[in-house]
């Protein structure tokens, strides 16, 4: 029997699944060496600093190896498979060669399980989608471009000649590239009109060596430091932290320690907001959707942020400046077994209330099922955190970096409430509100949540402020 060549063996390499992160951790292999795979077909999922991911491989072929078992965190560019592209079988000598694979696990002998459910903390946590970066380069004529663009997607036919920098390849065959980390600049296309293949991707790849250890780097000098405490392995538990966890550590301490975080409260009657929720859950045009607290608590600072636009910007570390925006992606934190995310809604402000409940219930439904992708926790203005699910009366939250605000909900409970003068039991929260004091004065943050806390008490302020 011919033993199987070099050249017909692929090596699927960690893509750069997270805009820009260095890494990913094997959460799962959907493969085991000797399986069949095709083009497109899932083979394992990873977790990124931002999100879970499925990895499709871009060959058919057979499966040889897996070169990190579940658990593993591999630099992006790395070797985490290779797969046999010749069609042949694998035979008992090749079966039996040892492969530059980690140990099997018995998890991947196991068929693929269901989706995970990670606990939605808070009222919500959108699908993942990846998005395509924006085209840079310079621009065309939009008559040029529109038929290089109708070129591109057909993949016929003449097309006007067009002077411009980006090789010209369809959405598949740029993932292709992107995968096997080749540069389509560098790329000689063979379809009409100069188009790049898939095929012209596969030879540029060319054979690929086997995955080459780490590069070690040199270790800082030692700070002399005072003993390590003990450890009892017995009554004690280590956790790696990495992944979302390590993001959030890292984004939270460098939030706390940039922006001159200020808080402030107030506690408010929501009576009338409850039974406004209550009126809503009938209305025929919020059937099939989620009415909750939330939604009106969302609605009441899109609301106080119309009032206050100020509020709603960053700060320019580089060049001393404030950036206002004129639009609101109103960030919703969430926390799953991967650790706390907050994707955020775009164009919040621009949602009529039934959009903006459809929307909160996507967020939901993503975050249970551990599909938050990372374009949607990016560009966040401001953010609602719900704490008052654990029973918790209030906070002092920390900034989402880049953010202007972040509003605490606290926990609604029936108290006792001076109202039209006689003390009743009526249903009371408390509202915190931080905010960066290089962007927030003092009295537009106190104007923000009075506003918040105002809608709340009287939520016919919705028609007559929005």
């Amino acid at each position: 029997m011919t033993t199987m060549t070099q050249a017909s063996v692929r090596e699927f390499k960690m893509p750069d699944v997270g805009e820009g992160l260095t890494e990913a951790e094997i959460l799962k292999w959907y493969v085991q060496p000797g399986d069949t795979v095709t083009d497109g077909q899932v083979v394992c999922e990873v977790e990124t600093a931002k999100a879970a991911v499925e990895l499709p491989i871009p060959y058919d072929g057979v499966v040889r190896a897996l070169h990190f078992p579940e658990g593993t965190t591999v630099d992006v560019g790395t070797s985490i498979i290779a797969v046999d592209v010749s069609g042949g079988a694998a035979s008992p000598a090749e079966s039996a060669a040892p492969e530059p694979a980690a140990p099997e696990s018995p998890a991947l002998q196991e068929p693929k399980p269901e989706g995970r459910q990670p606990v939605l903390v808070g009222y919500g946590v959108a699908t993942s989608s990846t998005k395509r970066r924006p085209r840079k380069g310079p621009e065309v004529p939009a008559q040029q471009a529109s038929a290089a663009v109708q070129t591109e997607l057909n993949g016929h036919g003449p097309a006007a000649p067009v002077v411009e920098s980006r090789p010209l390849a369809k959405p598949p065959v740029r993932k292709l590239a992107k995968d096997l980390g080749v540069d389509l600049t560098t790329v000689t296309p063979s379809g009409p009109d100069g188009i790049i293949t898939r095929e012209d991707v596969h030879a540029a790849a060319g054979p690929t060596e086997a995955p080459a250890p780490a590069p070690v780097t040199q270790a800082p000098v030692p700070v002399p430091a005072a003993p390590a405490a003990s450890y009892d392995s017995v009554r004690e538990t280590r956790v790696p932290v990495k992944g979302v966890r390590k993001a959030t550590a890292l984004a939270m301490v460098g939030s706390a320690f940039t922006a001159p975080h200020v808080t402030e409260f107030v506690t408010v009657d929501v009576t009338r907001t409850l039974k406004l929720v209550e009126e809503l859950k009938q209305d025929k045009e919020f059937a099939g959707l989620r009415v909750n607290p939330l939604l009106l608590i969302a609605k009441a600072l899109l609301v106080a942020i119309k009032r206050n636009p100020d509020i709603n910007a960053s700060w320019d570390e580089a060049n001393q400046e404030i950036v206002q925006k004129h639009y609101v992606n109103l960030g919703i934190a969430a926390a799953t077994p991967r650790g706390l995310i907050v994707p955020n809604i775009k164009d919040a402000d621009a949602k009529t209330l039934p959009q903006l409940a459809e929307s909160l219930g996507e967020l939901v439904s993503t975050a249970k099922e551990g599909r938050t992708s990372p374009a949607a926790m990016q560009g966040g203005t401001v953010t609602i955190t719900n704490v008052g699910v654990f029973g918790v009366d209030t906070g002092t939250p920390i900034l989402p970096p880049g953010e202007s605000a972040i509003l605490a909900v606290g926990a609604i409970k029936l108290q006792p409430w001076v109202h039209k003068g006689k003390v009743k039991p009526r249903q009371v929260t408390t509202l915190a509100l931080s905010f960066d004091h290089r962007l927030v004065d003092g009295e537009l943050g106190s104007k923000v949540l009075a506003d918040v806390a105002a809608i709340l008490e009287q939520p016919k302020k919705l028609i007559t402020w929005a």
